[in-house]
């Protein structure tokens, strides 16, 4: 698995690459410091995936994302930053990136690799707490293409409000167990793991 790590502070880039490279499954082939280097980067060498910073100068992390993504929307570009900021998840989210994780929870890196690696979102705790919330605030569904009843719908809608499966039911005055089964059935519709995935694509406005 070959990554590239974008990072304008030289000793963090240098400690990635170590802890990336402990790894026998991953190796470091390029690194750079800001999101120039990025887009450079990535149109040269087409690494697995792009392990990338945020706030970095002459061109930061997401707008690196966003042009890399709309050249190359199958790119694995997972964030990683010390800030938890709304506008950063809601733009990391919409732009179509893998993950978005913090700094401070290195031991997290590699498995988070691993797993943007085998097609899978990642998003770091605090952040997926927060995806409800977000959508909330602001909510693009966008899933008139998908083959989902107006019921099932529905119950996407009242999953992007952070309501469990108790509260759905007595929103929609169904039992738990059909609420569970409407799940399955969405997920499996939309071809979506779980709760936060569904979160994520929901608030991608239908984009996966």
């Amino acid at each position: 698995m070959n990554i590239a790590v974008i990072d304008d502070d030289p000793l963090i880039t240098v400690a990635l690459k170590t802890i990336l490279e402990a790894d026998s499954e991953v190796s470091v082939c390029a690194s750079g410091g800001n999101g120039e280097d990025a887009v450079r980067i990535f149109r040269e060498q087409k690494p697995d995936i792009l392990l990338m910073d945020i706030r970095m100068k002459d061109m930061d992390g997401l707008t690196a994302a966003e042009e890399i993504l709309r050249e190359d929307p199958s790119a694995k570009i997972l964030l990683l930053t010390t800030f938890l900021d709304d506008e950063y998840i809601v733009r990391a989210i919409r732009a179509g990136a893998r993950g978005y994780l913090l700094k401070q929870d290195y031991a997290s890196i590699v498995p988070a690799l691993k797993a943007v690696a085998s097609g899978q979102t990642v998003f770091g705790k605090d952040i997926s707490d927060k995806i409800p919330e977000l959508m909330s605030r602001k909510p693009e569904a966008g899933l008139e293409q998908f083959p989902l009843s107006d019921r099932e719908k529905a119950v996407i809608a009242c999953v992007a409000d952070g309501l469990s499966n108790h509260e759905i039911a007595e929103s929609l005055h169904l039992s738990e167990g059909t609420v569970r089964n409407y799940l399955s059935v969405i997920l499996d519709k939309l071809e979506l793991r779980d709760r936060t995935q569904l979160a994520v694509f929901y608030l991608r406005g239908g984009r996966r």
